[in-house]
Order: structure tokens, then sequence, then C-alpha cells
């Protein structure tokens, strides 16, 4: 090889490290959420995320997009949906850990723990957490129906993995999807014009199409349709129990920016056989306890890729210099990186701090924060995610911008959650509705971070001068200034959980800009932060042989 291709200061690839154990901030909030049993599996999945042959399988899931088949050969409608292999190990890990089935177990901190699972697995490829997630939210609405749910949940609780359209009861394992919105009205689903005729024994037929119905490969779907007393949530199966196939047409895949190892398709319903879930006309009510689970999977899939930029970008500074000096040891380098590193560190702790709302569903404290919790932290981080992952990626300069380095991946993805499950506007108005309607969650709020209190003197003034705002937003016919209210409620919850378990340099810096300054940019941390030791903290460290 000629000599000017000699590869120098080019770090090396990052692989075989645990993506686990070298994430100080969600170690931490596994310590004080998660259930102490499960450390062990979790850092075999960290192990495994950070190896060469997942990251392979992630490539492979993302370059090979899923193809759709209309018909077989001889003519017949199928209306499959083919996967590469890697996505279905990819489907297949998430399945053996039970990232998709946190109700199975009893033990304290089970939901915490699959929210770490989550954070891990989806640092690795984003795409195929979709139908897990949907699995993992369809069965707090199920529940609505005891007798629904005896039949499903343990199909969508069990494993292995078993794709591929046969009665569901044969399978190992079945899993979710949904298909709520339809193309006149998007977000606004009362506008839903699928209807739904009794076809007796508690059977309807519906007949429709939706604009987005996630993952339709998948074996059972909530839906809403419109039936006599008004919308209303059914439990579709794509084959019945007798091995026919349910009327369920794919018209298209969705060629989407992102997420393209998953499928995403516009359906149509031509008498399809669904059963009602929940009364007549209260189909919002129904489906909204998987609306708010999908919703947390949104936040912590943001979180998870904060985290791989950011561990991209300080793996990057940490072994490759530029004028004379390593990037990470550059004073300018190294407050971008810190700003990054503290952003995602807040999004993570946020992240679980909800995950473990859902761990105790008795306190009426901790549902009522969850309640207000939800819609924040899904506008916020989600939010923020696309700002981080383009710095992120720009700390890699040109390596960056180029396939190889993986980053357009998490720059595609970046944007998908703070559209899924409702946009920034939709979750600023649920905030409207909490302030006005649930004093309970508003207290709540408050005593969160209220447990803060004293420790920083920049978080007590910024509440202060917030509480006069969430009044103001909670008694004002205009919501005109919703996001701004959700954006500093949200901050407000980082903050006080920064302050209370990350360490000084963290808090301080989040502090220092999020609340004590202007921080209109990534990479403006006042000087007398201690920007060092945050990026030691988010930089990872590998064991080589």
């Amino acid at each position: 090889m000629a000599g000017t291709h000699e590869v120098t200061n080019q770090p090396p690839p990052l692989v075989d490290h645990d993506v686990f154990s070298t994430d100080a901030a969600l170690t931490e909030a596994f310590d004080r959420y998660g259930t102490a049993g499960e450390r062990a599996e979790l850092e075999g999945l960290g192990r495994l995320a950070g190896s060469g042959q997942a990251q392979q399988w992630a490539r492979d899931a993302d370059r090979n997009s899923p193809v759709l088949r209309t018909h077989d050969r001889y003519g017949h409608r199928i209306d499959e949906v083919e996967f590469h292999p890697s996505w279905h190990r990819l489907m297949d890990t998430a399945v053996e850990h039970m990232i998709h089935a946190p109700w199975s177990f009893r033990s304290p901190g089970a939901h915490a723990t699959r929210a770490a699972k989550f954070l891990v697995w989806s640092q690795l490829e984003s795409a195929h957490l979709c139908p897990i997630s949907m699995t993992h939210a369809a069965v707090p609405a199920l529940r609505t129906d005891p007798a629904l749910a005896a039949v499903w949940e343990p199909r969508l609780m069990s494993g292995p993995y078993d794709p591929g359209p046969r009665p569901p009861a044969s399978k190992t394992n079945a899993l979710a999807g949904m298909a709520m919105t339809e193309k006149q009205g998007g977000s606004d689903v009362r506008a839903n014009t699928t209807r739904a005729e009794p076809a007796g024994d508690g059977w309807y037929r519906l007949t429709g199409h939706k604009w987005f119905c996630s993952a339709p490969m998948n074996d059972v779907f909530l839906v809403l349709a419109q039936a006599d007393d008004g919308l209303s949530c059914f439990v579709v199966p794509r084959i019945l129990d007798d091995g026919a196939r349910n009327p369920f047409a794919i018209q298209r895949l969705k060629d989407k920016l992102g997420n393209r190892a998953n499928a995403s398709a516009e359906i149509e319903l031509d008498g399809t056989l669904g059963q009602r879930l929940g009364a007549e006309g209260r189909g919002v009510a129904t489906i909204i306890e998987m609306v708010a689970a999908t919703r947390l999977d949104c936040t912590l899939g943001s979180a998870a890729l904060m985290r791989r930029a950011v561990t991209e970008a300080c793996w990057h500074a940490a072994h490759r210099s530029a004028f004379g000096t390593r990037l990470a040891d550059a004073a300018l380098m190294r407050n971008v990186l810190a700003d990054l590193a503290v952003e995602s560190e807040a999004a993570t702790a946020l992240a679980m701090r909800l995950a473990a709302c859902v761990d105790a569903a008795d306190d009426p404290h901790e549902q009522a924060l969850r309640r207000i919790g939800l819609p924040l932290a899904k506008y916020w981080v989600c939010k923020r995610t696309p700002g981080v992952v383009a710095e992120a990626l720009e700390c890699l300069g040109g390596n960056g911008y180029v396939e190889d380095s993986g980053m357009p991946r998490l720059y595609r993805e970046a944007p998908l959650n703070s559209i899924w499950e409702g946009a920034g506007n939709v979750q600023a108005l649920d905030l409207v509705r909490v302030l006005s309607r649930e004093p309970d969650a508003v207290a709540a709020w408050r005593h969160e971070v209220e447990q803060a209190k004293g420790q920083d003197r920049r978080l007590d003034e910024a509440l202060a001068a917030t509480g006069a705002l969430v009044a103001q937003l909670s008694t004002a016919a205009g919501t005109g200034q919703a996001r701004a209210v959700a954006g500093r409620m949200a901050l407000l919850l980082e903050a006080s959980l920064l302050v209370r378990h990350a360490p000084a340099p963290v808090a301080d810096a989040f502090c220092a800009s999020r609340l004590g300054g202007d921080h209109a940019m990534f990479g403006t941390l006042p000087d007398a932060v201690d920007a060092a030791a945050v990026v030691r903290r988010a930089t990872p460290s590998v064991e080589r042989g």
C-alpha cells in the first residue's frame, strides 16, 4: 500500500464495549429504580449491544428496508412484509430479554428495569423497537376488557419471538400494532371515517382506511373506528383463530426519512373482523393507556439516541487530534461535549424517573406525576434530540456526515419520536388540559421539583418564576405560550433530578446554562463549570485484551 494511505489520527472502532456499564447516568438511575437482580442481564445486553456482530445487524437491517408482497405467485392476496434476517435477530434479542413484557413480572422496579433495557438496546438500532413498544403498550389498554385480556395478554407477554402469519394460538409469541390515524384527520382521530358494524357474538366488521398503520406484520392491532355511539376501539387480529386471513390490505409501505428498518403502512379494511374493546363511543379513553405507554417509549428512545450520539462524539474526540491538541482537551470542543453530555444525562434521568412511576401504580402521587410528566418529557426530550444529534455529528466533522460512521442513521431517526404519538403541539395542548383540570398532577410536579429546594439558588429562582407562568396558562383562554411553559416545566424536572442525583459538575453545568443563562446554542457553558469532569463521565472506556 502506498505510504500516502497509511491510516493515522483516526479513532479506533467503538466496538466490544458494554453499553450499559459505561453509561454512568443510566447505571445510577437503574440502581435507584430498577430490580437489583437484573443487573447481570443488563450487563450482558449491554455487551451484546456494543459488539461488532450486533452493530452489523443494525447496519444490515437499516440498509435492507422491508419489502411488501401483496400477492403470492398464483395471484392470491397475501399482504405480507418481508424483512432482512438481521431484523429478526434484533427482534429475537428484544423478545428474549422481555423488553416487550414487563407486565409479566411482579418484582419491584420491573418497569424501570425494562426501561433500562430499552435505553440500552435501542442505542443499537431504534426502528425494531417500534413493534416491541406497541406490544408492551397494548396490555394496559386490553385490560379494559378482562375477557379479551385473558385471551391476548398471555400471547403478547410470551416468547420466544415467532414471526409469520399464523393463527395466534399456535405461536409462541404474538406482537401488537395499532392503526389509529387517517389521512383526513391525523392526530384529530375524531375525524376518522372508518365504520364498524355489529357482526354478532361481540364481533364487528370494519370498513375504511388507515393512513398510518404501525408494524403491519404484527399479529393483532388496536384500531379506532366509528360505531353507532361514536369513535370506538377494536381488537383486530391479522389471522383468525381458524387460520383464515382477516381482510387487511396493505396498500403501500411508507418511504420514511428514518426508521427505515421498520415497516409503516397504509391499509384498507373491508369487512375486517374485530372485537370491541371498551364501550362504544369511548375509543379515545380506551386507547389512552396505550398512548401513555408509547409516549414514555418515545422519551426513552430519544434519550437513547442522545446517549449514542454523545458517546460517538466523546469517543471520537478522545482519540483524534487537531492543531496539535487532542480534541477532548481543546477548550471549545470540551465545552460542546460537556454541554451535549448534560443534555443527555438529564434526558436519561427524566425518562427513568417516569418509568419508575409506572412501577408505583398504587401511589397517587406517582400516578399524578406520570400524568403530567409524560407530555412534558415527550415534548421536551424529543424536541431536543435532533439538535443534540446534529451537534454530535458535527463533532466528527466530515467523517460524521458519511454513512459508515453511523451518525447519519441517528440523524434521520432523531425527529421521529417528536412526531409519533402526538407532535409537539399535541403534547403542549395536553399539558394545558392537565393544568386546567387536574390540580393533583400540577401539585405532583411541584412536589417533585421541590425535592431539590434549597440545594441550588438558580433552581429555586426558576421555580418561582415558572410558577406564575403555570398559573397564568391554566386560566388563560389562549394557549400560545403552551410550548414555552412546557419546556420550562420539563427543564425544572430535569434540573431537580440532576441536583439530587447527579455529580456536582453535571448539575452545576445544567443549572448554570439552562436555568441561569441564555442557552441558545450547544457549546455555550459558562467558563466556571467543570467541563472536563462532565466529559470524562460521558466518555466510554473499552478494555481491550
